[in-house]
């Protein structure tokens, strides 16, 4: 770890870049969107006319002969989780890391759920998750999320995407929002993700770089996958080669599109060339209009 002032600095500037998007597009929405997902059981009372009869306690209801319903209370804050991925792949970026991004976009996060005195946890993963940090409140405890976002050193190049969700469905015990922040690389975790999503709500913030979806025509060059160290020589000047790899790219990210819809989970697109707020707050707006409804 770096000494305290660098961390402080550093720390202190992404809270300032940050500040913006929070202040001005995500506040507001973030309250709205999520206020009221976490409900907590009250007490069963006499049904009242006018009562959603969806309410109704069949059993107290047969037990006494006469209908009873539940009474739910709004839990007044919520808890947040950040599952970030820290493979060697999203060290990748053209113009930006995907991490450096992504942390942009967790700070964020963390930033708007401290105005709403929500509490956060963080899960860093790799091929397993490395660090875990139980939910919490205050700023106090939002900068040692960050610092370690910012500073911690993974054990693991790989990734598994898979690992992460099973654990987290197994650590995270009540009602929770969790975005998971990530190149989605890694493919094979629909079945934890089917179960997480059944209990919590769950976004995934897919980041991309321009430079992965088109390669320039720069001759003959290594193409190298970070997180395993394997290379291959291509030729890149060759007209049908950069084709190819263009519909190959495209193939991969409408396969995995296609099957995060049929699970009905929610996915924010970013690509590390444009403003991240951009596509989040598009994010926020959609689904403030889908709670209105």
């Amino acid at each position: 770890m770096p000494a305290v002032k660098e961390v402080i600095k550093r720390v202190r500037k992404i809270e300032i870049k940050t500040r913006g998007p929070v202040e001005g597009l995500l506040s507001g929405e973030y309250h709205s969107i999520f206020k009221g997902r976490g409900i907590e059981f009250s007490e069963v009372r006499g049904y009242i006319p006018g009562d959603d009869v969806r309410a109704i306690d069949w059993n107290v209801t047969a037990r006494f002969n006469a209908p009873f319903v539940k009474e739910f209370i709004e839990e007044r804050d919520l808890t947040l989780f950040i599952a970030f991925d820290c493979s060697a792949s999203n060290e990748f970026g053209f113009q930006r890391s995907k991490k450096d991004v992504g942390c942009d976009i967790a700070a964020s996060l963390m930033f708007a759920a401290l105005r709403n005195n929500d509490r956060v946890g963080l899960c860093l993963f790799t091929a397993g998750v490395e660090k875990f940090i139980p939910p919490g409140k205050g700023k106090r405890h939002i900068l040692k999320l960050l610092r370690e976002l910012l500073y911690y050193e993974p054990k693991s190049k790989n990734t598994s995407i898979q690992s992460a969700l099973s654990y987290l469905n197994n650590i995270i015990k009540k009602r929770s929002i969790v975005f998971v922040i990530s190149d989605f690389i890694s493919s094979d975790f629909e079945l934890p993700l089917k179960q997480l999503k059944n209990k919590h709500d769950i976004i995934l913030v897919d980041i991309a770089d321009m430079r992965e979806a088109h390669i320039p025509d720069i001759g003959y060059a290594f193409l190298e996958d970070a997180e395993t160290g394997d290379q291959l020589l291509v030729d890149t000047s060759d007209p049908e080669f950069r084709e190819r790899y263009i519909a190959l790219v495209k193939d991969k990210r409408d396969d995995f599109l296609a099957r995060m819809r049929r699970i009905g989970v929610d996915i924010i697109q970013i690509n590390t060339s444009e403003p991240f707020y951009i596509p989040l707050q598009r994010f926020f707006k959609m689904r403030e209009r889908r709670v209105m409804r």
